[in-house]
């Protein structure tokens, strides 16, 4: 039921908000030289817009990447210094000072004689990567260099490097498997939404016409199959291009910066309630019909070049039901940045194409599809029911950051029970819309999405009473955001959890609801209190409008284990980067990472802090320090393994 709800009301949207970055992979392999020396490679694989910085970096810089090779058995003798590429040198922006750097790819070589039989040599790297704007933690990767002396495997080659045993190594972690599972999620949804948008009324009774067209025009069976295949290839390139003219304008990161803006939350609530009123029935969306005229003369052309435009043609003409979706879908995407929007066009446009190529391949199943009628446009209607929930996710960011509380949590879930009750009663034949057409009976499946989405109304009532909601945890405000934070009718104020671990609560302290987390927003008097009471301090660099953010602390921080060690063992130290009440005018100083700039809001303090100080500005970001501002262990982000963030908590606590 889970899963069948999280598909039905996020059909239209990544649901990825905040990113997990890991921009460098490294893989290793082994040249023979001679039969008891050889080189070792370590390949770094860095990605578009990161760079890897080289060995030797000036005093004050960044980590330089660091080479260790475990000799402990004495196996072999490492024969000069490990060996770098040419690279880049250059004024970086983040440190102001000319440094070496890597991009694309680096090769690291290191030289070896080998004394003793052996197969292996493990080592490890430390690195630090940045882009333009931000750095990530100092990172460690363990390294393997697969050998065997006795056998001396080697392989012929022209080329001056090629490893003699290639082994890819590269590392799978946390940030891999949480990136991999946010791009796997923005194509099935996209995926989804290209489906549904195929069975609007813009876009499905295209498929009968446009295959009957392709086997008509064609000599024979096998060219119709053909074309309606190159046809559903050109529809696919047409959103690729799309989803990589996204990309390319506003750069692989750069709307991800903006999840945070409020102007960025209010226009983009505005444009989905458009898009959710289109689809509702009260206008439509219409490119220019003169476009549409264009293309289509140029589809009369024939070959590949007629074909194209066919497929443009199609995204045109059917541009009212799909533009609301692929913009959402966009938008969504690029907020994750990277190649996000390209994913997401490319199962949005799979969607759409497979229809046209295998009915074409398999003419009799035309036969076996309903009839256009009613039902088209009630799958439009329902969507426009998802678009107009989405909106107010947006328009509940935006309140967030400016703290103003018009759209606290109760609001948010109430707005949300309207909206998907009514889509409820809608489904039921209660309410009618324009263009609906008379419903004399409710079908199987109309019944069962109905079920569906008064199941999902239902669940979310006891929300309005302080229930958790961990299905759609993310998407309203924080459980303190809140007129009740402990619930309709109850409070706590100083009394209870934390507040009794520390006594009477502190001045400049509050509890976090419902958990009573004790937490402080400013650094100096968190850590003034630490250092009175005897406790390591963690940072947590959060958001209003991170939603990564918002799972922790709703799935992971009220564990048990977790919950004991953040009540009892730290004191919690949240810094909002998205805080936009203005500093006080003696706080007001010079920016540290754009100079001629002032830091005017509280939010600026806290991201340039955290800039500088751990070269990182991704939220959630966790630092366990002690009290001479030091690190206990190294920061980390989007942990949601509850087990392995109460290791790295718990390792915290215990260096401390």
């Amino acid at each position: 039921m889970k899963n069948i709800l999280i598909a039905l009301a996020f059909l239209t949207c990544g649901f990825v908000y905040s990113q997990v970055l890991d921009p460098v992979k490294w893989t290793t392999s082994v040249e023979k030289v001679s039969d008891t020396e050889y080189n070792l490679i370590a390949t770094a694989h860095i990605d578009a817009g990161w760079h890897l910085y080289s060995q030797v970096v000036p005093e004050g810089g960044p980590i330089a990447t660091t080479f260790i090779y475990d000799n402990s058995e004495e196996n072999f003798i490492l024969n000069g210094n490990t060996v770098e590429g040419e690279g880049h040198t250059v004024h970086d922006p983040i440190f102001e000072m000319e440094i070496k750097y890597f991009d694309g790819e680096a090769k690291f070589i290191q030289n070896v004689k080998v004394t003793k039989a052996t197969s292996t040599i493990n080592g490890f790297v430390e690195f630090m990567v940045c882009d333009d704007t931000r750095c990530l933690p100092p990172t460690e990767i363990d390294l393997e260099f697969q050998l065997d002396v006795k056998t001396a495997l080697a392989t012929e080659t022209t080329e001056a490097v090629t490893p003699a045993v290639a082994v890819d190594n590269t590392i799978k972690t946390t940030e891999d498997l949480a990136s991999n599972k946010g791009l796997w999620s923005i194509f099935f949804i996209a995926f989804l939404s290209g489906f549904a948008a195929l069975l609007t009324p813009c876009v499905f009774p295209m498929i009968p016409m446009t295959v009957s067209f392709f086997t008509k025009q064609s000599k024979n069976k096998a060219a119709g199959i053909k074309n309606a295949i190159i046809y559903g290839i050109c529809i696919i390139v047409i959103y690729l291009l799309l989803g990589i003219a996204v990309t390319g304008i506003f750069g692989a990161d750069a709307l991800n910066a903006l999840a945070t803006n409020v102007w960025f939350n209010i226009i983009f609530f505005v444009l989905l309630v458009v898009f959710a009123v289109s689809f509702l029935g009260a206008f439509e969306i219409m490119l220019p019909n003169s476009w549409a005229n264009k293309v289509d003369s140029q589809a009369d052309r024939g070959g590949l070049v007629g074909i194209f435009f066919m497929a443009l043609a199609l995204a045109i003409v059917s541009f009212s039901c799909t533009g609301p979706i692929v913009g959402t879908l966009l938008v969504e995407a690029a907020s994750k940045g990277g190649v996000a929007p390209i994913i997401g066009m490319f199962g949005f446009s799979l969607a759409i194409a497979l229809p046209f190529a295998l009915f074409a391949a398999f003419p009799g199943w035309l036969n076996s599809l309903p009839k256009s009628g009613g039902w088209l446009n009630t799958v439009k209607v329902v969507l426009g029911f998802l678009e107009l929930a989405l909106a107010f996710k947006f328009l509940s960011q935006a309140d967030l950051v400016l703290q103003l509380h018009i759209l606290e949590r109760e609001v948010f879930i109430a707005i949300w029970i309207a909206i998907f009750g009514t889509l409820a009663f809608y489904l039921f034949g209660k309410i009618k819309l324009p263009h609906d057409s008379p419903l004399t009976h409710i079908s199987v499946g109309r019944l069962s999405l109905g079920l569906i989405v008064l199941t999902f109304t239902i669940y979310m009532i006891p929300g309005l009473w302080g229930a958790p909601l961990n299905i759609i945890s993310a998407f309203p405000p924080p459980q303190d955001y809140s007129e009740s934070p402990y619930g309709v009718g109850f409070s706590k104020l100083g009394s209870g959890g934390s507040a009794s671990a520390h006594g009477d609560l502190p001045e400049g302290a509050h509890l976090l609801a419902p958990h009573d987390i004790m937490a402080f927003n400013d650094y100096d008097t968190g850590l003034a209190y630490a250092k009175k009471v005897g406790k390591p301090v963690m940072l947590d660099f959060t958001g209003w409008a991170c939603v990564n953010c918002r799972k922790m602390e709703q799935n992971v921080w009220p564990e048990p284990e977790i919950l004991n060690l953040l009540k009892n063992d730290v004191v919690l130290i949240s810094l909002y980067v998205d805080d936009k009440r203005k500093l006080e005018a003696d706080e007001i100083v010079d920016s540290q990472l754009k100079p001629g700039k002032k830091l005017k809001y509280i939010g600026q303090k806290w991201s340039e802090m955290q800039t500088i100080k751990y070269k990182s500005n991704s939220q959630p970001f966790y630092v366990i320090i002690d009290h001479n501002e030091e690190k206990l262990v190294e920061p980390v982000g989007y942990i949601p393994d509850v087990e392995a963030y109460h290791t790295w908590l718990k390792t915290g606590v215990s260096n401390f």
